[in-house]
Order: C-alpha cells, then sequence, then structure tokens
C-alpha cells in the first residue's frame, strides 16, 4: 500500500481537476445547444435543416447567459461549499468543550504531523460514517456521525480520523467537491429540460401536420438525446475518481497511527451501518458508501469493506478480527 502524503496521487488529483476545468466548457456548450434546439423547434422552423441554422445562429447569444450561469453557481459552490454540505447533511461544528475525546484525538494526529488541525462536525444520527470536506485550508472540515462516536473505541476512532485527515492532505476532497460542482450544473440543467414539459407539447401542438411540425418534433428529439449524453458525461466525471483513493488513505491511516488493526476494527463495525441520507455526490466524499446490486458496484465510488479489510491485512501488517 502506498503511504500518505503520496506525491504522484496528489499531482494526479490536481491534474484530474484541471481536466475537469477544462472538459466543463465542452459540456456547458452541449447543453446550450440543446437549449438552443429547442426554443428553435419551438419556433416551428420549416425543416430540421433550417431548425438546425436557428439553433446555431442563436448560440452566441446563449452561450455568454450559461456561462455567467455556471459562474455564479460555482463561485457560491467554491466560498460556500463547506456551508450548503453541513446544511444538506445536517452537521454542526463542535469545539474542545463540546467534544474533548473527539478533538484531541485529531488535534494530536495534526500535532504529529505538523499540519494545520482542519474544523470539527458533527452529525447527529445513528448512523457510522465520517468525511473530509473543503477546497482549501480554511475550510477543510472532518465531520463524524454520533453512531461511529458512540461505536468505535479511541484507537479505532483516531484511525478513521486519520484516514480522513488522509483524504485530506491528499487533495481528495479538493477533487470530489469540484467533480460535485460541476456534475451539480450539468444535472441541474438536464432536469430542467426533462422536467418542462410544457415546452415539448407546446412545440409539437404548434407544428401539428406539417412538415416543420415533423422537423419541430425530430428536433425536440435529438435536444433530448444531448442532454442525456450531457448528463451521463457529467455523471462519468464522477465515476473517474478511482475508489484507489480510499485504499490510499486506510494506508495513510495506518502509517499515522501504527496499528493496523485499529483501521480494521473500524471498518467491520461501520459495515452495514453505514448510511446516510444525502445527495450522490456528498455520498462519494463518506468513509463508506456501498452500492446494492452487480450494476450499481460497476460504478461504485467506494471498494468494498471486504476488499479494504483483506488489502490492510494483507499490506498493512493486519490481522483478522472477528466482531
Amino acid at each position: 500500500m502506498f503511504a500518505y502524503g503520496l506525491s504522484t496521487h496528489i499531482w494526479n488529483n490536481r491534474l484530474k481537476s484541471i481536466l475537469l476545468l477544462a472538459g466543463f466548457p465542452f459540456l456547458l456548450l452541449l447543453i446550450a445547444f440543446a437549449f438552443a434546439l429547442l426554443f428553435s423547434a419551438y419556433g416551428n422552423p420549416d425543416g430540421v435543416g433550417a431548425g438546425f441554422e436557428t439553433a446555431f445562429a442563436m448560440l452566441p447569444r446563449i452561450v455568454p447567459w450559461a456561462i455567467v450561469g455556471a459562474l455564479i453557481w460555482f463561485f457560491i459552490a467554491w466560498l460556500a461549499n463547506r456551508r450548503i454540505i453541513s446544511a444538506v447533511t445536517g452537521a454542526r461544528a463542535i469545539d474542545r468543550r463540546a467534544d474533548p475525546r473527539l478533538w484531541n484525538l485529531l488535534e494530536n494526529l495534526c500535532i504529529s504531523r505538523g499540519v494545520t488541525m482542519p474544523k470539527l462536525q458533527i452529525i447527529e444520527t445513528g448512523a457510522r460514517n465520517a468525511f473530509a470536506s473543503g477546497v482549501r485550508e480554511s475550510q477543510y472540515t472532518v465531520t463524524v456521525t454520533r453512531g461511529l462516536m458512540d461505536t468505535l473505541d479511541d484507537k479505532e476512532l483516531e484511525a478513521v480520523l486519520a484516514h480522513e485527515l488522509t483524504h485530506i492532505e491528499n487533495r481528495d476532497v479538493q477533487l470530489l467537491v469540484v467533480a460535485a460542482i460541476f456534475v451539480g450544473i450539468i444535472s441541474f440543467s438536464a432536469h430542467l429540460m426533462m422536467r418542462s414539459p410544457r415546452i415539448l407539447v407546446r412545440s409539437g401542438r404548434r407544428g401539428g401536420g406539417s412538415s416543420g411540425g415533423k422537423g419541430a418534433g425530430f428536433l425536440i428529439l435529438i435536444a433530448i438525446a444531448i442532454f442525456v449524453i450531457a448528463w451521463v458525461l457529467a455523471i462519468a466525471l464522477r465515476f473517474a475518481i478511482s475508489c484507489k483513493r480510499e485504499y490510499l488513505a486506510d494506508a495513510g491511516a495506518v502509517e499515522l497511527t501504527k496499528n493496523p488493526d485499529a483501521m480494521i476494527g473500524a471498518l467491520l463495525k461501520i459495515a452495514g451501518h453505514s448510511e446516510i441520507e444525502a445527495p450522490e455526490e456528498i455520498q462519494a466524499m463518506l468513509l463508506d458508501h456501498q452500492r446494492e446490486g452487480r450494476f450499481a458496484r460497476m460504478f461504485a465510488s467506494h471498494p468494498s469493506i471486504k476488499d479494504r479489510v483483506a488489502a490492510l491485512m494483507r499490506f498493512g501488517g493486519g490481522t483478522e478480527r472477528v466482531e
């Protein structure tokens, strides 16, 4: 297993973030063109060719608005992502007085590594899970659930905190937040179109029976197809984030704590009790998020607990434990 702070992994995450930034304008252009096709279909063009000409002519007017909207969304999400995540999950900030046990464990880990201590938050739920979030040092936060704290002993809880601290140091959290922002923009645009039957119905009615109407219906189908493609590509960006990051964070926890059995014990206690109600983008940040079904596991953002425990036993020096 690779070590905590692996430089190649950090640079790989930064490269992926740059690629996401570079690929996003292409998806945004697809979305803008699909909206242009809908508007041209609504105008009942004289045939499909005329509809495409109208759509291309409209792009210079639509794209600036799309860019402005995306920039506003990105700016708000970049500045307020921690508040947004806290609001969605119900997490609340704590200090040393509120929970000295949790605070001291994280503080000792940060001191041992010489890194700035992130903020701490708790979610009042019986689920057993944790996650790290934030895109810059002032936002870095480690969040744990009440169920996790009540179930794990000090060594196991320390291993989980070390795991999340590794995600921060390896820049996993930055990549996940950037991906979540972009997927959110594309998904919102696609859902906006797919949930606008009034536009589709009125477009079809206006064309009833004429050659333009037939063209309008075809243009609508093409627009829907483009939206679906853009949405699938946006989801693929999320799944492009390798499950390998969890193995690396487990390895980082072992290096920090020198106790592979603590990480194994934590994972075994978490297994089957980690479900948290949250959007899929946030689920990808969790310590554990299992998807049911063979097809779902093909696109899983996390390896199975069984595979992670096996890796810790094989490469981290852990021993098998039965709870």
